[in-house]
Formats: C-alpha cells, structure tokens, sequence
C-alpha cells in the first residue's frame, strides 16, 4: 500500500461504543477499547463515502491487541491500519477512526469503506467462537448505521465485502477472510447468511438457517454436458476451440498476454446464454446462440473492442440433475486464475462474473456439471 502523508482527523472519539444502536435487540452490546487508537494528528482526514463494509482477518496467529498495538505504533511506516480488530474472546480494539479512510485494501476500497474490520486469528475453538459472533455483529451492524446493505459479496457494489470480493473485482491479491473463516468450519454461505441477520445477546443467530426437512431421495438423471467455446484475438482471427478444460495450451480458450475481442460459447446438451465486458462498452446483451460468422447474433463481443469480464449461465433441461456452467479466467496483469464463477451469481460461495475490470481478459475455462472441477 503507498504510503500517505500525515494528516490530520478532525473527529473526537469517543470513550465507549456499543454495537448495534439501532437494532439493540438484535445484536449484543460490546464495549470498544481506545487504548491503541490512532491520535487526532495521526492516519487520514478524508471522509469516506458509505458504500462499503470490509471484513479482513490478520493472516497471523497473534492476540488482537498485538494486531492493534503495532498497527498504532507502525500505521505510517507500514502504510496500513484498519477501524477495528475483533479478537481476545470477542474484544474490540479500535484503531483508525470511523467514516474516515484506513489503509487496509487499496485506495477505492479504502474510500468507500468508513469501516474495516480485521479478525484476529486463534486456534482455540472456544475463543473463535466469541470472536466470530463479535465480528460478525460489528460489521453487521456498521452496515445498518452507515445505510449499506447487509448482504455479503454480492455482485452489488455496496454492501459487506470480503477483501477477497475487493481482490476479484477492484485491485489486490489477498483473500481473506474466508481461509480463516473455513479452518474453523464457516462456510462463505454460513458467513454470509450470519452477517446478514447478525446474532442477538445470547449468540444464537437472529434468523437462523432453517433445517430443511429431509425428501425421499429421487433416481439421479444427469447428462453429460460438454461445452464448445472460442476466443477472437484482438487483430487477429479465431483462436482453435477449447471442449470443456484441461490443463496445457489446449485446457483454455485464449492466448496468455494477449487481448481479446469476441467470444462464442455453445453447450452439447440444454442451453446456455453468455455476455461479456467491455472496456470501451461495459456489459453487452446476453447472446443465445454461437456462430462465429454472425458477429451480431452469434457472439458476444464487438470486434476491436477489448474483453476483461465474462458472465454466462446454463439451464438444466426439466427433470434432470440441476447442472450450472463453472467458470474461470486470467488477466494480462496478473498471474493464476481468479475466483471461480458458478452461473451468474445465483450460487452462494461464488463468483458472479469472470475478469477484472480495466485488465484484459487473456484465458478462460469453462465446464457445466452439478459441482465445481476445478
């Protein structure tokens, strides 16, 4: 993160904070410790705008108050410090001020999040278990007071976000928090339902998952479904078309570093729609068919004009096995493959759409099947 110059808050902080003012009987009260928070002559004075809450974890196995300890003493230096650090059994460190920009993931998230919430990492189950009912409270509840939307990386650009969301669809290459988060058995989707509704005093969730009833289990009808697609190289002609993936040149559509333009995208087997993004366009209409010689109808793209997203959703044909279309891509500006997508944002724990935005969409993957491959 660049370092910035010392400026000055213009905010008092205050000695006390409780979680949850608005719905006080939903979340469970939590006194703030200011012991380690940053001086009036110290961090940022930009306002931020209310558009995002980030949930971060630390990446290192150290008490919270060790987290804000040296993110007070080295804020400057490190060029990092986020508002908050949830740890020690469910305590809350305050560092940075709040609706005023911390240094925690890159400069647009940094301006639009008036709260960062960083989770300390344990071992102890029981400690996790304090600690993650705080934490998910704190940004639940930041959310409310700040009017932002409580659900959990959507493909919305307000709302609660993972560093990871920030990583996939604006800069950076961290993941957090959800490695952490599954080391003690939290799923993206069970995270994501608990921020939502947060837990009220006694740490029982306010809206909890319902146990669905079991059902007779039905024969299974899965089909194979093999899909066909190709890139157009930006100048250039079609690339050979990829089946499905594999590893190797032949595993992928596209060419590692180059740009591309148009794609086409045809499944074996039911039906699949797919569009793409532009940097000149932004999100073109959705294309149903696949011909690489009708550029109108049958492609997704426009000739000249450069790729960095991708988006596509497959529909199952009545009574089989419900399939989605899985899907992966690269960048120019960055090396492995991003997050994987599942359909059009429809599948909770992953990616709605393929790419990041402003970078060149280089290579993709697809397969259909009931679960990801890859």
């Amino acid at each position: 993160m660049t370092k910035l110059n010392k400026l000055k808050w213009v905010v008092a902080i205050a000695a006390a904070f409780f979680i949850g003012t608005i719905f006080a009987s939903k979340v469970s009260a939590a006194t703030i410790n200011n012991d380690y928070a940053l001086s009036s002559n110290q961090g940022s004075s930009l306002r931020t705008s209310n558009n995002v809450v980030i949930a971060h974890a630390t990446a290192v196995y150290a008490p919270a108050k060790n987290v804000a300890i040296y993110e007070n003493r080295e804020w400057y230096n490190a060029g990092a410090y986020v508002q908050y650090v949830v740890g020690d059994g469910g305590k809350i460190y305050r560092v940075g001020a709040e609706g005023y920009q911390a240094w925690g993931a890159g400069s647009w998230a940094n301006a639009n999040a008036p709260v960062q919430v960083e989770l300390a990492q344990t071992y102890s189950s029981s400690e996790f278990k304090k600690d993650y009912v705080t934490y998910v409270n704190l940004l639940h509840s930041s959310a409310i007071k700040y009017g932002i939307p409580t659900d959990v990386d959507s493909s919305a650009w307000r709302g609660v976000k993972s560093h990871l969301w920030i990583t996939n669809h604006v800069w950076g290459n961290h993941t957090d928090p959800y490695g952490y988060l599954a080391s003690h058995g939290i799923t993206k989707a069970q995270f994501a339902h608990d921020v939502k509704y947060g837990f009220s005093s006694s740490g029982n969730n306010v809206n909890p998952t319902p146990v669905p009833t079991p059902k007779p289990s039905k024969p299974t009808n899965k089909k194979a479904v093999h899909v066909t697609y190709a890139l157009h190289q930006k100048g250039k002609q079609w690339l050979n078309p990829v089946k499905d993936f594999g590893s190797g040149s032949n595993g992928f559509a596209g060419v590692p570093n180059s740009v591309h333009d148009m794609l086409y995208i045809k499944a074996s087997h039911g039906s699949i729609k797919y569009r793409v993004h532009t940097k000149e366009d932004g999100w073109l209409p959705w294309v149903h068919k696949a011909n690489k010689n009708d550029t109108i109808n049958g492609v997704a793209g426009i000739k000249g004009h450069t790729i960095d997203g991708v988006q596509m959703y497959y529909t199952t044909p009545k009574g089989e096995t419900y399939q989605q279309a899985y899907y992966r891509s690269q960048s120019t500006q960055r090396s492995g493959y991003l997050g994987t997508c599942a359909d059009n944002g429809s599948v909770a724990g992953y990616d709605s759409w393929a790419g990041m935005l402003g970078e060149p969409l280089d290579r993709l993957q697809i397969h259909i099947n009931d679960s990801s491959k890859y």
